[in-house]
């Protein structure tokens, strides 16, 4: 009985072999068939709507060959062999590339709703509160809102009249800093100034203060705006292989970015709390922040504006208001030293329009063509932003007769669009004069030119950095001739950039004021 007893269990035993064996049969049977099937579609998307690009490696895909230097040179130089339009695999994330106006238009305008939306990045949605401004926000309902309010209370053209005073104030104040450095014989570095005036001028429109005349509080306000910046463009491995987001934090990123979030957002609680006091003194300034904060109580509009809505919106215009005008203005004044010949034309330009006045305001600047051409040439050939804030596709649509899925990264070489030898002749010289008898601007029409972007995504504060761009350029040629440092000559004047969202001079520009008027 013993005997067939263990007999029988024996026998037993087998069915209960068959459900483990089972998933061995399905890997050795039907998985070669699955492979076989990946492969061959995955040959044909390739082949035929995919469009081309460099080799790709398991699971990193093309990252190896995109350190963290300069983007959009190392995305131009691949363009150069794959053509206008080409595609990456970032780690597990798809990504393409276009260079040329012809696309840029499919992308920013006919095709603007299916690519008007923003991959997901760590830094940014952090820095960013989760997308609660209009920046780094994906293409929501929310975001439509946001934006729409930004663009009628806080950039409107009458808005930025309203700002008028100070950035003349602000402009004074910092003529008459070169103006002590010229009377002394000293050197002015233009980098370090102009960064200074454009943080002070943000923060009084944005905060109703400034914050670089307070001792401590100057350099750590300016370290942690030096930081958000770095964070904005910050190379994270979750963002692209997820897996591997442990790096991130092995690495310290991570705390890092944590670190910089809470020194903001207890900087921007202040500033709410200082303007929410009902004890505090009338301001002459009704900064943004004070209009934020009325539209939070506003029930006739559409949606609810909460406090990350508003920090968001802060952040969006402190980073993106210092750090563009600061870079734009340091190549600005770059372009006109190693170019004296433009140098000379725009200083008569101005000078005729100043005549005997002792600063130029608004109204004089609006007389001024061919300051409105080299400010025109200089974004055309130094973009702010070279690769613009990158897109993603909300579904699936043909660019170039190429299929792009849905949540494709989508960027846009600007840098690479604008020295287009097809679209600008001899695109790599600095000639203002090719903007006086041309009929094209930067608001997002002209594809060949567009620094601020175009379509939905479009920057809102256009207005606003073109008038302070126009009366900085305008009052330092009308009350200082430059020239370079002893023993320097132009060709020592470098145009290296450093690595970023935007395009900065990696050398800081430092000239000879010459004063022309007693300030």
């Amino acid at each position: 009985m013993r005997t067939l007893y263990i007999h029988r269990s024996k026998i037993r035993s087998i069915p209960k072999l068959f459900p483990m064996l089972l998933p061995l049969f399905v890997c050795l049977i039907i998985l070669p068939v699955l492979f076989l099937f990946f492969i061959h579609n995955l040959r044909t998307f390739k082949n035929t709507t995919s469009p081309p690009g460099p080799k790709r490696l398991p699971i990193i895909g093309n990252l190896h060959q995109l350190d963290n230097s300069i983007l959009y040179l190392q995305l131009w130089q691949l363009s150069k062999k794959y053509g206008p339009i080409f595609s990456l695999q970032l780690g597990f994330r798809q990504a393409i590339v276009v260079s040329s106006p012809k696309l840029a238009k499919e992308v920013l305008k006919i095709h603007d709703l299916q690519l008007s939306s923003r991959p997901k990045l760590h830094g940014q949605q952090k820095l960013s509160y989760n997308g609660s401004e209009i920046a780094f926000s994906s293409n929501t309902e929310n975001w439509r809102e946001i934006r729409k309010i930004c663009v009628v209370h806080l950039f409107s053209s009458k808005r930025v009249s309203t700002f008028s005073y100070i950035r003349k104030f602000e402009v004074k104040q910092m003529i008459k800093k070169i103006s002590g450095h010229a009377s002394s014989s000293g050197v002015t570095n233009l980098s370090e100034l102009l960064l200074s005036f454009s943080s002070t001028v943000v923060c009084r429109i944005a905060f109703g203060r400034r914050y670089e005349d307070e001792g401590s509080e100057k350099s750590r306000f300016h370290v942690m705006l030096n930081e958000l910046q770095a964070m904005m463009g910050t190379f994270f491995v979750s963002d692209y292989i997820p897996l591997m987001g442990w790096v991130d934090k092995l690495s310290g990123l991570n705390a890092r970015l944590e670190r910089n979030f809470i020194e903001f957002d207890r900087f921007y609680q202040d500033v709410i709390d200082e303007h929410m006091d009902p004890n505090r003194e009338y301001a002459e300034e009704q900064a943004m922040v004070d209009l934020l904060l009325q539209l939070k109580n506003d029930r006739s509009l559409p949606i609810d504006i909460t406090f990350d809505h508003i920090k968001g919106v802060l952040m969006n215009i402190l980073a993106a208001g210092t750090d563009t005008t600061t870079a734009t203005l340091v190549w600005i004044m770059t372009a006109l030293v190693k170019n004296p010949r433009v140098m000379k034309k725009l200083q008569e330009e101005i000078r005729n329009v100043g005549g005997k006045k002792d600063f130029l305001d608004e109204d004089d600047t609006q007389k001024l063509s061919y300051l409105k051409a080299t400010i025109k040439e200089t974004l055309r050939l130094h973009p702010p932003g070279p690769l613009l804030v990158p897109r993603e596709s909300t579904e699936e649509c043909i660019i170039n007769g190429y299929r792009i899925p849905a949540k494709t990264i989508v960027f846009v070489n600007v840098w690479a669009i604008q020295r287009d030898p097809e679209a600008w002749k001899n695109p790599q010289e600095f000639c203002p004069e090719r903007f006086l008898d041309r009929a094209i601007d930067f608001h997002g029409q002209d594809f060949e030119l567009i620094p601020f972007g175009s379509g939905r995504r479009i920057c809102p504060g256009i207005a606003m950095s073109v008038v302070t761009l126009e009366l900085v350029v305008a009052n330092l040629l009308h009350s200082f001739d430059w020239e370079l440092p002893q023993g320097m000559v132009r060709k020592d004047i470098d145009l290296e950039v450093l690595p970023g969202i935007t395009q900065h001079k990696k050398n800081h520009l430092c000239l000879c004021a010459k004063t022309m008027f007693n300030i």
